[in-house]
């Protein structure tokens, strides 16, 4: 059998390599456009802002060490140009000589992942995009050369990392975005500590609006700004390079990526696709997805092997787990998020908790915040976000096994996880989460969410603070009335007829003072997260 490979990269590599452990006898041959294959491109923000250094290291494989261990045919600058389904063969160009040739095949896997998008505006040719080894070289020659300041477009992972990463060479770097917030895939109230790092760490942020022209040395924003740009890098997305299945006839899917079965093969029987260009089942709604992370394309690759070796194979749903340093914090996501949930109709509860990453009596700990999204009719969760200097990721990088396993939010609590002071806590944040999602799905407690208050006072509910006189003194919640958990009980009296929205600063002393009024017969919500994440939501 013999097998034709487009890419080089991830989802293609390790199609390539997991076919060759499971037949010693296919003939293997990989074409790949660029000059390097098997490289770690999420890595290449790290090599420009110098926390890699050396290039080298950014390149995992060479063709000759494949071809020396796994006996594989691999051919950098070989770039495919169109596939014929009928006679099953490839038409290659090979980029240094220029000259073409047809490569025969009993099975092809499309590998060809994503370009980043580029829209035309005046002056887009002189900005550079982050996708490989020699759109790295390109922007190190230019930082290299002198580039004091640079603008990066787009806040989301890519833009974030390049963005810290350039300020950390040293460039002042502005970072451009349309939405209104940093990092859209988290909420508001999550993204906010992200803004917020960004701006301490030197890193000037212009939200809420979007390139419209790029100068010799400056670009305009459409509110009319000038911002100076020695290098301008743009990472406001990608696109799924779907070239070469369109050409072949291939069904392509209403995401704009190539249609693949459970086990990758498209709609030819003898062609798989896996990586950027394929689509995805969507973890919640099993509805087709574009899902561009490096960890799938691995696992697809895998399991394309399998398939064409004759293995029974299926590959499970995307949840989008992904995460993204910041400077001192980690952000990290699994699943939907709030806004998503509601542009979609879809019915959720929210849990919001401010924990220590570990025991606080321990030294070093430090807050972590941690969302919960469940579905109220059957609990299931729906997604979650984590932001915090320690823990953030192994906190969702559970809930995200908890989702592929099937369990609810309130299971949540039940979990035995590792417990040590210098680690955790005897209750973990993802225990507690699940406490916080039993107490609601029991209707024990009710709660009201950061960006619901406005309404609930509009409608002449009174806001307690049961804080601190100290902490109210520090930042409140205007015309919150203040009264500390531990004088609740002698001073309900003080608190006026009608309904009460209760709230401390993270939301367990909210909990306590809800139950407390609960047993002396008057109704309350707490405010679910506190005024921690009522105070990131108005920031955002």
């Amino acid at each position: 059998m013999k097998v034709v490979i487009i890419g080089g990269v991830a989802g293609g590599m390790s199609t390539a390599t997991r076919l060759r452990r499971l037949d010693e006898r296919a003939e293997i041959v990989v074409l790949e456009r660029g000059a390097h294959v098997s490289y770690a491109n999420c890595g290449l923000p790290y090599f420009l802002g110098g926390v890699i250094e050396e290039r080298d290291k950014l390149l995992v494989q060479t063709p000759e060490a494949l071809r020396a261990r796994f006996r594989l045919d691999v051919r950098v600058r070989s770039e495919a140009i169109g596939v014929d389904p009928v006679s099953r063969t490839v038409r290659v160009r090979d980029l240094a000589s220029g000259e073409e040739y047809a490569e025969s095949y009993d099975r092809l896997v499309l590998s060809p992942g994503a370009r980043p998008f580029v829209p035309q505006l005046p002056g887009i040719e002189r900005a550079f995009t982050l996708r490989d080894v020699s759109d790295a070289d390109r922007i190190a020659a230019e930082l290299d050369a002198g580039a004091r300041t640079a603008v990066v477009v787009g806040a989301g992972f890519i833009g974030v990392e390049a963005a810290e990463n350039l300020r950390r060479r040293g460039l002042r770097v502005t970072l451009v975005e349309l939405s209104d917030q940093v990092m859209p895939p988290l909420d508001p109230e999550m993204a906010a500590p992200l803004a917020a790092e960004l701006r301490a760490g030197g890193v000037e942020l212009a939200l809420g609006t979007q390139l419209k022209e790029a100068g010799d040395d400056r670009v305009r924003l459409d509110d009319g700004r000038t911002v100076p740009a020695d290098v301008v890098l743009m990472a406001i997305g990608v696109r799924p390079e779907t070239g070469l299945a369109r050409g072949a006839g291939l069904a392509v899917g209403p995401r704009g990526g190539i249609v693949v079965d459970e086990t990758g093969l498209t709609s030819d029987p003898a062609i798989y696709a896996v990586g950027d260009a394929s689509e995805k089942r969507d973890g919640l709604t099993g509805e087709s997805a574009l899902v561009p992370l490096a960890n799938l394309a691995n696992r697809h690759g895998r399991i394309v092997a399998d398939a064409i070796a004759g293995r029974p194979v299926v590959a499970r749903p995307a949840t989008g787990t992904a995460v993204v340093q910041v400077f001192g914090l980690t952000a990290a996501v699994t699943g939907w998020n709030e806004k998503r949930l509601r542009a979609a109709g879809r019915a959720y509860r929210a849990v919001h908790l401010h924990p220590g990453s570990h025991a606080g009596y321990y030294p070093g700990a430090s807050p972590i915040a941690l969302k919960v999204l469940f579905a109220p009719s059957d609990l299931r969760i729906l997604g979650a976000q984590a932001v915090g200097a320690d823990g953030a990721d192994k906190r969702i990088d559970v809930i995200a096994t908890a989702i592929a396993g099937g369990l609810t939010a309130p299971d949540l609590a039940d979990l035995e996880l590792a417990y040590a002071p210098p680690y955790g806590s005897a209750k973990d944040p993802v225990n507690m989460a699940g406490m916080i999602a039993e107490n609601l799905a029991t209707g024990t407690v009710r709660t009201i969410q950061w960006h619901e208050l406005d309404a609930a006072r509009e409608a002449g509910a009174t806001v307690v603070d049961v804080r601190t006189a100290a902490e109210h003194a520090r930042g409140a919640i205007p015309g919150a009335l203040n009264i500390p958990l531990d004088e609740l009980r002698e001073r309900v009296a003080e608190l006026p007829a009608g309904d009460l929205v209760v709230h401390c600063q993270v939301g367990l002393r909210g909990h306590n003072a809800q139950r407390l009024l609960a047993g002396l017969g008057r109704d309350s919500a707490n405010l679910d997260g506190g005024y921690a994440t009522w105070s990131a939501g108005r920031a955002a």
